[in-house]
């Protein structure tokens, strides 16, 4: 995630969340803007003055004009923040035909094992961190599963969590763009054992994962 105020989208879901973010962030500024302008606007015109006798100003019983677009502008614009966050999500939870990877993730008290089809599998616990080795710039298809109670797959670095359930299996693809090591945690408390049950994802080169994939893990 670096140092940035803002996050660094790390995968390719993760891209549109960000902008999904970004735009609820300046949807927000400039309503924020026009109420706080609007505010100091009636304060300084209409602010009453010294000496001057206590009076009310002209009353007005309706405006229609005015109702009619305090009304719309609100729901198109809840209209518009609607569509585009759909449209992000929907990119999200996308899957592709034909991933390029599979892995069969499984959370247990207290820690994560993680199968990948035709290798090996990596298992570990609060004592001994596994790593999840992915290919940059390929689909990796993640197949979530719990073993006793409710878990949570989460790096915060993919703008990504999704809930591993017992007797219930979770699939999302992930597509990671940079290379590099990116902490992972369970986010859903689990027991005593709970805030130690982390994992690191590792993001390599394509080559350097066929070779890791067929050497195993260290």
């Amino acid at each position: 995630m670096g140092r940035s105020w803002w996050p660094q989208p790390v995968t390719t879901q993760a891209s549109l969340m960000a902008s999904n973010w970004l735009l609820f962030l300046c949807a927000g500024a400039v309503v924020a803007l026009i109420i706080w302008g609007l505010v100091a606007f009636a304060l300084l015109r209409w602010r009453r003055k010294r000496g001057a006798a206590t009076t009310l100003p002209a009353q007005l019983r309706t405006n229609i004009a005015l109702e009619i677009t305090w009304t719309l502008v609100p729901l198109v614009l809840v209209c518009i923040l609607f569509i585009y966050t759909y449209r992000a999500e929907a990119g999200v939870e996308a899957l592709v035909p034909y991933p390029d990877v599979t892995v069969a993730v499984n959370a247990y008290r207290w820690g994560w094992s993680f199968g990948y089809r035709g290798g090996p599998t990596v298992q570990g616990s609060f004592s001994d961190v596994p790593q999840l080795v992915l290919p940059r710039n390929e689909t990796t298809r993640i197949i979530l599963t719990s073993s006793d109670v409710n878990h949570a797959f989460w790096v915060p670095a993919f703008l990504f969590k999704r809930d591993a359930i017992p007797g219930r299996i979770t699939v999302f693809d992930l597509r990671p763009e940079k290379d590099g090591t990116y902490v992972g945690h369970c986010a859903e408390f689990c027991g005593y054992a709970h805030a130690l049950m982390g994992f690191s994802v590792k993001v390599v080169p394509p080559a350097d994962y066929a070779r890791w994939l067929k050497s195993g893990p260290s």
